[in-house]
């Protein structure tokens, strides 16, 4: 075996040396400020603050009273590739791609209803205003009006980075809703691209989850970015549109004819790469699943979902993951996505399934009515003696 002499040991290790000095003054401070998405300028002191990159040692540490963390990575908080992570007991654990330094990120506390919905708007600095907005029958909440039946406008930021927060107490069955963002700003300025280069991310939470993001086209142009509609099942439709729009009451307008008839969801170009790591992102959690490793397993479906938004075993599967995690709520939302998507000849099975968690989940919650409905569901999809013998048993429960 060939040795090195002790002389170029030593050349290697100050080379070394010389090298990890040099990346560390090349490296950037990162700065995040965390605060709280339901209370206006609450600061989050003591939050957990991850940056991290696939093959790099993480950067990580606390907030401070303030609400800010300071961190020095050994790669840059502006690389894509990045990923942050903010945590802390009783609130949902926030995920974001990077560039992140100098933003502003609101935490969103643990919901406990079962048909609730919390959706969150962060952006930059520039331009001041935007504001959320959400239409359904007979309601616009937004700053002007903020409070509609069972859902409302919790805070408001006029200066930058947000948070602008709206939650649904709860989802009304046979109701749509649609979420919107308006650049105020710059209402009178058609074609100013300042809602794009502001880089606005939505978050949508159900329970203790973040269980989708948002973040603009920045190839599209507009006042106004239509992100997404809560069907009358309670599943997220993702509509991407862009329209030109000055006043909140033209917001209104806009938005009101997606309310009725048939809905344009967006249109999406995947690649066979992007399909081909979704299915081994699928499988993978199955394999985790199956062993009982039910963090993982949800992340694996969820990293397929990103990757493909309309893959409904996906969803299936997240539900039912979510479903033994004891996360409800977040089965719930993921089951009736997957019902949503089913097609092929599969398509009943898939339905049926999820039709009977969401049933098992509203009679673990003493829903008898709710829970009726969706075993019938079920039973109309695809009969078996399980679904009947359910059905009679929340026929007992209603009468």
């Amino acid at each position: 075996m060939n040795q090195y002499p002790a002389r170029s040991i030593r050349r290697i290790a100050v080379a070394a040396a010389l090298f990890s000095l040099m990346t560390e003054a090349r490296a950037e401070a990162v700065e995040v400020h965390v605060l709280s998405a339901t209370v206006k300028d609450q600061t989050i002191g003591g939050a957990e603050v991850l940056v991290q990159k696939n093959g790099m040692q993480t950067t990580h540490g606390l907030t401070d009273d303030a609400g800010i963390f300071r961190g020095t990575p050994r790669f840059s908080a502006d690389d894509p590739t990045a990923t942050l992570i903010i945590r802390k007991s009783g609130y949902s654990t926030l995920v974001a791609k990077c560039p992140c330094n100098g933003l502003s990120y609101a935490i969103s506390p643990v919901m406990q209803q079962l048909d609730g919905m919390r959706i969150v708007l962060n952006w930059s600095a520039s331009p001041a205003d935007l504001d959320a907005h959400l239409v359904y029958a007979g309601h616009h909440v937004y700053w002007g009006d903020k409070q509609g039946d069972d859902a409302g406008l919790d805070v408001d930021h006029t200066d930058g980075y947000g948070p602008e927060t709206i939650t649904i107490q709860k989802h009304q069955p046979g109701q749509r809703y649609i979420y919107a963002v308006h650049n105020y700003s710059d209402r009178d300025v058609p074609g100013s691209g300042t809602l794009e280069r502001s880089r606005p991310q939505v978050r949508v939470y159900v329970g203790q989850s973040l269980v989708r993001s948002y973040e603009i086209d920045h190839a599209k142009a507009g006042t106004l970015w239509t992100v997404f509609a809560i069907t009358e099942n309670g599943e997220l439709e993702d509509l991407d549109r862009y329209s030109e729009v000055t006043s909140p009451e033209d917001v209104a307008t806009t938005l009101a004819p997606s309310l009725q008839g048939p809905l344009t969801a967006a249109v999406r170009n995947l690649s066979s790469g992007d399909r081909s790591r979704a299915a081994e992102f699928n499988h993978e959690g199955e394999s985790a699943y199956h062993r009982m490793d039910y963090e993982n397993a949800i992340r694996l479906f969820q990293q397929a979902i990103d990757l493909n938004p309309d893959y409904g075993q996906a969803y299936s599967n997240l539900g039912l993951t979510y479903e033994k995690a004891g996360d409800r709520a977040e089965a719930l939302w993921a089951n009736r996505k997957a019902i949503a998507l089913a097609s092929g000849a599969d398509a009943p099975r898939v339905r049926a399934s999820s039709y009977y968690n969401i049933a098992r989940i509203y009679e673990a919650s003493s829903e008898w009515g709710n829970a009726l409905d969706n075993y019938r569901a079920a039973e109309s999809e695809r009969h078996t003696d399980i679904y009947a013998t359910s059905i009679a048993r929340m026929q007992t429960k209603t009468r």
